[in-house]
């Protein structure tokens, strides 16, 4: 990733959106953002917790409540072109590409909106079809591709006009691992290439574990976690997960005595081990001809569980 500028591209201060004839549904709450240029965050909650909502006020569809709301020195409520030339707006269960048209109809739509001029439009688009293998796509009809090449093509349309601050909302659901890799790499490069902004929500957390060193948790419209993805992990979850397979079984009596069994299937074994044993657990294990060892941290989802579990009864 880019070094991060000390400048701001988004910033809010008391963000809050409201829904309801006196507005009484609270979206967000209350959000105090401040993201600098040229990095990759993700933006994590449950469903329902306010994530879309925020992004829909930064993108400029929806206007806030109360509060204050910048991207990229303009209010995104007031729609400029010169704001809006330098974001976008990716939704992974949204479509702008032309159903009974091919991609291409829809880019030579975009060109003309975004008074792309057509050097930059070709060069743009010989970029797209480098990271993402375009050029087979971009003839047929929308309908006739599959849910991945159709992302791959929605991409491509949403970053005709080389936008440096891009909103993506669940931008893999729905796609296979392989087409999920290939998502991950293209975010990754274009954010290297072009030092672009990235706020990007999504529920498959090895999304969020590849491209995402910070991230920002919302709940109920509310920050609860802002910070570096590891501290999450070790504030949250500090236990490690250490896996092996024994080159005989061990009794359940030791294990249970080394850390909590996550599982036992086949000689295979998972233990839960807090880190202040780590260290005695492993020498202990080595010393029992033990094969395929590891330790990790749990999965990003159960780190997420727990977070929400204890805010829930906060």
């Amino acid at each position: 990733m880019h070094q991060e500028r000390a400048q701001p591209v988004i910033e809010t201060a008391g963000l809050r959106r409201a829904f309801g004839k006196q507005n009484e549904i609270e979206a967000v709450a209350g959000v105090d953002l401040r993201v600098e240029g040229g990095s990759v965050f993700g933006f994590l909650g449950p469903n329902g917790a306010g994530k879309t909502t925020t992004l829909k006020v930064l993108s400029g569809l929806l206007h806030p409540t109360s509060g204050r709301a910048l991207v990229d020195d303009h209010v995104p409520a007031r729609r400029e072109t010169a704001f809006l030339k330098r974001i976008t707006l990716v939704m992974g269960q949204k479509q702008q590409l032309i159903w009974d048209l091919p991609p291409s109809e829809t880019y030579a739509l975009n060109r003309a909106i975004f008074e792309v001029p057509d050097a930059s439009f070709t060069e743009t688009m010989k970029e797209l079809d480098a990271l993402l293998g375009l050029e087979p796509l971009i003839g047929k009809p929308t309908r006739q591709l599959s849910l991945g090449e159709r992302m791959k093509c929605e991409l491509a349309a949403a970053l005709l006009h080389r936008p440096t601050t891009l909103f993506l909302d669940e931008p893999t659901i729905g796609l296979d691992v392989s087409m999920q890799l290939a998502m991950r790499e293209f975010i990754r490069e274009y954010n290297q290439r072009h030092e672009a902004t990235v706020l990007l929500t999504s529920h498959y957390m090895d999304d969020v574990v590849a491209l995402c060193p910070r991230v920002i948790v919302i709940d109920g419209g509310k920050i609860i976690h802002d910070g570096d993805l590891r501290a999450l992990v070790r504030a949250t979850a500090p236990d490690k997960l250490v896996s092996f397979t024994a080159a005989a079984p061990l009794p359940a009596e030791e294990l249970a005595r080394l850390g909590r069994v996550v599982s036992d299937d086949g000689g295979h074994v998972v233990l839960e081990v807090p880190a202040a044993r780590l260290h005695e657990v492993v020498s202990h294990l080595l010393s029992r001809q033990v094969a395929d060892f590891a330790v990790e941290d749990p999965p990003l989802e159960d780190v997420m569980r727990k977070l929400f579990k204890r805010e829930a009864a906060s």
